[in-house]
């Protein structure tokens, strides 16, 4: 059976650009490799690193948070597969892939959620990027120090020039397509790898090539709160991924066969991001033993090394990783959901054009130093992306048995098979507002992490469940082929 029916739609409307229409056989370009080096890139990052490092906080040990992250890669890893596969049958960017769901224009909905928390961490991320830039400058000629003061809307000089430079970089990269977007990664992904081996290497010559995975940053904890952090730390790292997790068809639709999906996850979640994991611990266990604290991001780490030729090529690497990563997490997602509002104006490459602008908009190094910001607007948001998941999933693989009209994806006819009521589904709605304002009350709750750690199952689950009820009606899909 082909792995992909191909189904002539318009380009033009309110549903369709060439950038929104189902994908063709010959930009079906994302192999295994491109896409284990998508979830390298994905897992690549100053960001990722602090999250890792920062589950040590909660208590655990070493080996236990590793085991831990490990349950929550394999969690991530099935659910790759689940919106993998169904993003390379159909051929479709995820607003147009939820468009089945949530109605032809209600799928702007969860579009927009997700395009919103992506703007804000391609803000953040690339400002991560260039503190590892500031870095390298700094070490090369320390008179731009002078640069360092005064600021303005919070940032000096040599930061704004970094930041600057790298905002432009990313969106040269975005706008060559998708096709750069892959090279992009194949080189992004693997090259972190050389950075952070070197950097454990010689944290673990400082500190005599011994460290205890025992240790732990958090106070000792008792049995039941073992599991209890446990637990959370697992479902953490799904959410953590969530984002990603969700929009994942916007690069599944590019793979040419099943195949490539399952052996491209399989290579880059369970195995890489595995990996990636052990050396973030084994890097902030030693950063324990030698400076009395985990919580030290490798930038900071780079800057402390003697050798002028590691400190340069280590943060070139980690400008590299961090720019990488934003492309491909943060860049295409909202240049896609943007594109979907009005397809017949705004094009992928305008889409992200439109997100470069909003992340300067959003000053997101100040958003990266407030605590409050972080958590009550990026984490409620973010927590609406269990929701989503769960809804997408049970109407695909129960409720319409992986069976989809891909024209009706771009008609506007009322009698669509996606149109629903006037373009909007009331039950996907109705499922993701319960579900949503749950999973946020619950990942918002104060002074109780372990309660916030399950937002993310607790709202995929009751979306999922709520979806199911509510759509247990006769569906209009008798038009319906298999996708």
């Amino acid at each position: 059976m082909a792995e992909r029916r191909l189904v002539p739609v318009t380009t033009s409307g309110r549903l369709s650009n060439e950038d929104l229409a189902p994908t063709t056989a010959a930009q079906a370009t994302w192999r295994t490799w491109d896409l284990f080096c998508l979830w390298m890139t994905s897992a690549h990052s100053l960001g990722s690193y602090g999250f890792a490092v920062g589950m040590l906080a909660l208590g655990l040990t070493g080996w236990q948070t590793m085991l831990a992250l490990f349950a929550g890669v394999l969690m991530l890893w099935f659910g790759s597969n689940l919106i993998g596969i169904a993003g390379q049958r159909l051929g479709v960017p995820f607003p147009v892939f939820a468009r089945a769901t949530f109605g032809v224009f209600g799928a702007n909905v969860p579009a927009l959620l997700r395009g919103l928390v992506a703007i804000f961490w391609y803000g953040i991320q690339t400002y991560l990027a260039s503190t590892a830039v500031i870095v390298l400058l700094l070490r090369l000629d320390p008179g731009l120090r002078s640069w360092t003061e005064p600021t303005f809307l919070g940032l000096h000089a040599l930061g704004w020039a970094a930041f600057l430079t790298l905002w432009t970089v990313q969106l040269l990269i975005l706008n060559y397509g998708m096709e750069i977007v892959r090279k992009a990664s194949d080189v992004a992904g693997p090259v972190v790898w050389i950075g952070m081996i070197a950097l454990a290497i010689w944290m673990l010559a400082s500190v005599g090539w011994s460290i205890d995975f025992g240790a732990r940053a958090g106070v000792p904890l008792t049995s039941g709160a073992t599991v209890l952090a446990f637990t959370g730390v697992a479902f953490l790292m799904v959410a953590f991924m969530a984002g990603p997790l969700v929009n994942y068809a916007d690069f599944a639709r590019f793979a040419p066969s099943r195949q490539a999906i399952l052996r491209g996850n399989a290579l880059g979640i369970p195995f890489n991001e595995t990996a990636f994991v052990v050396i973030s611990i084994v890097i902030s266990l030693a950063a324990l033993k030698k400076y009395g604290s985990a919580m030290i991001d490798p930038v900071k780490l780079v800057a402390d090394i003697d050798s002028d030729a590691i400190v340069i090529v280590a943060a070139i690497f980690f400008a590299i990783a961090t720019v990488g990563i934003n492309v491909v997490l943060n860049f295409v997602s909202p240049s896609y959901d943007i594109s979907n509002v009005a397809p017949k104006y705004i094009s992928f490459r305008t889409g992200g054009i439109i997100t470069a602008v909003l992340s300067i908009a959003v000053l997101p190094w100040k958003i990266w130093g407030n605590e409050a910001a972080i958590v009550y607007f990026l984490g409620g948001v973010g927590a609406l992306m269990g929701p989503v998941f769960g809804i997408l999933v049970v109407d695909y693989y129960l409720l319409r048995g992986q069976r989809t009209n891909t024209a009706d994806l771009y008609s506007e006819s009322t009698a669509g098979a996606y149109f629903y009521t006037r373009g909007f589904n009331p039950a996907a709605l109705i499922a993701l507002g319960v579900s949503g304002a749950a999973a946020i009350a619950i990942a918002l709750v104060p002074s109780s992490q372990s309660l916030t750690a399950v937002s993310w199952p607790v709202g995929a689950l009751l979306g999922g469940a709520l979806m199911y009820a509510l759509s247990l009606r006769p569906r209009r899909t008798s038009r319906a082929a298999p996708s």
